[in-house]
Formats: C-alpha cells, sequence, structure tokens
C-alpha cells in the first residue's frame, strides 16, 4: 500500500474517533483534536519518507551486490578456464615424453637392426666368395671336395641363422608398426584437443565481445612450408601447419633461399618399414626426424589449396645425385582413390607421368587400385605407391642395401629414366611448394 492511502486512511479513522465522543465534550477538545491531528500526520509523513529512503538504499546495496557477484562468476569461470587449460598441458607433455622415449627406442632398435644385417651381408659376402674360388679351380681332388662339403655346410648353417634373424627383424619390425600405429592415435588425440581448445577460447573471446581479427590472429597457423617462409621463418625443421579447411598437423619443412618446401616423403637409411597397408599410407607413419610418409590426406589437403609443384629428389648408391625433376601436381580425395595427376615442369616425359586425364589411383597391398591386369603391384613389389603396371617406379619399396645377382632392382626402391633404365634408389626426398616457386 503506497504512502497516500495510508494517511488518507490514519484521518479517517481519527475522525471517526471524534464524531464516536459525546458533543460536549467534541466542542471542549476540538482544538486539542485538531492538533494532535496534525503532529500524527506530521509524524507520518516522516515516517514515509525514512522508510521511503531506506528502499532506496536498500535497493542500491542490492544492485552494487548483484555487479560484485557477476564479477565473482566471470573469476570463477577464468580460474576453472585455466586449470583446464593447465591440465590438457600437462598431458599433452606426458604424451610428447612418452613419444620421445618410444622415438629412442625405436632409434636404438633400428641401429641394432642394422648391425646385424650387416653382419648377416658382410658373411654372406665372404662365403659367397669362398665358393666362387672353390669352383673356378679347373680341378676338384678329394681335399676341394671335402672343402666344397665344408662350405656348404656352414652355408645351410648360415641360412638358418638367416632365417632366425630374418624372423627376428620381422617381429622388431611389427613391434615398430604398432608403436607407429599407437604414436600416431597420441598424435591425433593432442592435436584434437588442441583443437578443441582453441575453439573453447575463441567462444569465450566472442561472448565476452573481442574483436573477430584478434581471435583470428590467436589460433592463425600457416598453410604450409612457404607461408612459413614468407612470414620471416628461415630455419628448417618440423612446425605445424594447418591447410584450408583441415586439422592443423606436424610436417618437415626445407627452407630455402627461394621459400619453404614441405617433405612429403623421406627415405634415407631404411630404419622404417614402408610395407604398409591402406590406413597408414591415407594417415600417415614414421618419424619427422628420420624416415617418413606425411600421409595422403594431408598431401591431399595441401594439394587442393591451389597449384602445387612437387620435387623428386634422388640418389643412387654411390652417393651421387642420380635425379632431380620438378612436376605440377594435383591429388584427389579419397573418394577418388587419391589419384595423382603430374604436368612435367622439366620438359622430360618420365614414364611416372603417364598419368592420364584421369590420374593414377594409389595402391596397397589391401587395395589393389592398379592398371595390371595379372597382378597385385603393391603385393608383388611391397609398399604402396601410384601404380600404371608394375615396372615404371616404386619409390615406397623394400629398402634394398644390396641385391644379389639373383634378384631385379624392382625388388627395392626404383624409379625408370628416360633412357629407360631401372635405377636402384639409395635415398629419395618428395616435397612440395606453391607454384610460384618453380623457376
Amino acid at each position: 500500500m503506497n504512502m497516500p492511502l495510508l494517511l488518507i486512511l490514519l484521518l479517517f479513522i481519527l475522525v471517526q474517533a471524534g464524531d464516536s465522543f459525546p458533543t460536549d465534550r467534541r466542542a471542549r477538545d476540538k482544538q486539542a483534536s485538531w492538533d494532535d491531528m496534525n503532529v500524527v500526520a506530521h509524524g507520518l509523513l516522516q515516517l514515509g519518507q525514512g522508510l521511503k529512503e531506506h528502499v532506496d538504499k536498500t535497493k542500491a546495496q542490492v544492485r552494487d551486490i548483484n555487479t560484485k557477484l557477476k564479477t565473482f562468476n566471470a573469476t570463477v569461470a577464468e580460474l576453472q578456464r585455466r586449470q583446464q587449460e593447465q591440465e590438457e598441458a600437462l598431458k599433452a607433455i606426458s604424451i610428447m615424453e612418452k613419444e620421445e622415449e618410444e622415438e629412442r627406442l625405436k632409434a636404438e632398435l633400428s641401429r641394432e637392426v642394422r648391425t646385424q644385417n650387416e653382419d648377416i651381408h658382410s658373411r654372406m659376402d665372404r662365403l659367397e666368395q669362398k665358393v666362387d674360388e672353390v669352383f673356378k679351380e679347373p680341378t676338384l681332388d678329394s681335399t676341394n671336395y671335402t672343402e666344397v662339403s665344408l662350405i656348404q655346410r656352414l652355408v645351410a648353417a648360415q641360412n638358418r641363422r638367416i632365417d632366425q634373424l630374418v624372423e627376428k627383424i620381422q617381429q622388431q619390425q611389427e613391434k615398430q608398426e604398432k608403436q607407429s600405429l599407437h604414436l600416431q592415435t597420441l598424435q591425433s588425440k593432442v592435436a584434437h584437443k588442441r583443437v578443441k581448445s582453441h575453439r573453447r577460447r575463441d567462444e569465450e573471446m566472442a561472448l565476452r565481445g573481442e574483436p573477430a581479427e584478434q581471435r583470428t590472429d590467436a589460433t592463425g597457423l600457416a598453410r604450409d612450408c612457404h607461408d612459413l617462409f614468407v612470414r620471416g621463418q628461415r630455419a628448417s625443421g618440423v612446425y605445424t601447419i594447418q591447410p584450408e579447411s583441415s586439422q592443423p598437423f606436424s610436417v618437415l619443412c626445407e627452407m630455402t633461399s627461394e621459400g619453404g618446401w614441405t617433405v612429403i616423403q623421406k627415405r634415407q637409411d631404411g630404419s622404417q618399414s614402408f610395407n604398409q597397408l591402406w590406413e597408414s599410407y591415407k594417415t600417415g607413419f614414421g618419424s619427422l626426424n628420420g624416415e617418413f610418409w606425411v600421409g595422403l590426406e594431408k598431401i591431399y589437403s595441401l594439394s587442393r589449396q591451389g597449384p602445387y609443384i612437387l620435387q623428386v629428389e634422388l640418389s643412387d648408391w654411390a652417393g651421387d645425385q642420380q635425379h632431380n625433376a620438378q612436376y605440377q601436381i594435383k591429388l584427389d580425395g579419397e573418394e577418388n582413390k587419391f589419384a595423382l595427376h603430374l604436368d612435367s615442369l622439366s620438359g622430360l616425359q618420365e614414364k611416372i607421368m603417364t598419368t592420364g586425364k584421369s590420374g593414377l589411383p594409389f595402391s596397397t597391398a589391401d587395395r589393389d587400385n592398379d592398371l595390371s591386369t595379372d597382378a597385385n603391384c603393391a603385393e608383388l613389389l611391397s609398399g604402396g605407391w601410384w601404380f600404371s603396371s608394375c615396372g615404371e617406379s616404386n619409390l615406397n619399396g623394400r629398402y634394398a642395401r644390396r641385391l644379389r645377382h639373383h634378384q631385379s632392382r624392382r625388388q627395392g626402391m626404383f624409379w625408370t629414366s628416360t633412357k629407360g633404365q631401372n635405377y636402384s634408389v639409395k635415398t629419395s626426398v618428395l616435397k612440395m611448394a606453391p607454384a610460384t616457386l618453380h623457376n
């Protein structure tokens, strides 16, 4: 009830009380009653004014308390967000430490495998040399026959030993492949958490009303290694990039005086098995600090950003630079089997260039997409590649440190030159850059 109505009600009660007195008394006390009523009315007015001031003061205090509560809630939310980011950072550090330990174990295992292989090859070379010396002699007496028999037994024993070592190496390679898959899974989880963290931070910044440009700069990554070069980066190494419409991922960047190259394949010592199936070639495998295949999905995300060039760098077992050529590259998505489209930029029509209008689909042992009608090239030659038939090239084949006389060069990494010669390859590097880098 508001104050004027309260005053009117009180006055009405006082008037009724005055009427109830006898006439003579009313006449005597009329003046006194009006004075009392004025005093009461004045007191009520002061009381109402005091109540109004108290209410106004209380409202101001309530507004101040609400403001402080909002500030407190924002502070609590910010502390919770920072705590969550710290927890995610600690998890990422733990995963990275585990990855480094696994990389160290893989490196030690690879060194042991290489040492065993070199020892085996050395022993086999000595045995072969001795057998050749024996059989080259014009006559064989009883002593020679005895020596030949002894050598045959030694060769048989050595073959059994080699079979055991090969089986052990295969088991070690299987362990390496499992560790690689585990590492890829961990890396994928870390990248997914980073993207979710960036997205959550963007949403919080948007709620706080920060401008869009600031949110973009806070999470912006380079599109490729050349974009890093344009931004001022000049040191080669491992970086994180994010092509358009793609998730962030790590790559090896090779910086030159002209620009930055994104390395998509590197082979140098046989420490990484490339005899992988479709899913591994799709997502990538290996170590960016050693041998690796970056992944068909990542190559596709780079290729669809615009015109790109592919540079192929090969060397032979004599250590000479055997081949260095550039091609304009375009890669289709998985729905088209990651078909490869190449156009020569050097004027040389390598056989690898015969991709046709529809392109060459990528093929693995478990996805036979090659153009050969009577063989699975990936299963025959090992690894995954863009096979037209089984005889042009395969830079993802078996790493053969030394081929025997009875072995074909195509059982290792090989490349068919313009002269039709099959070269066994020791090292290979495939890298991409925007077409603006082409000389």
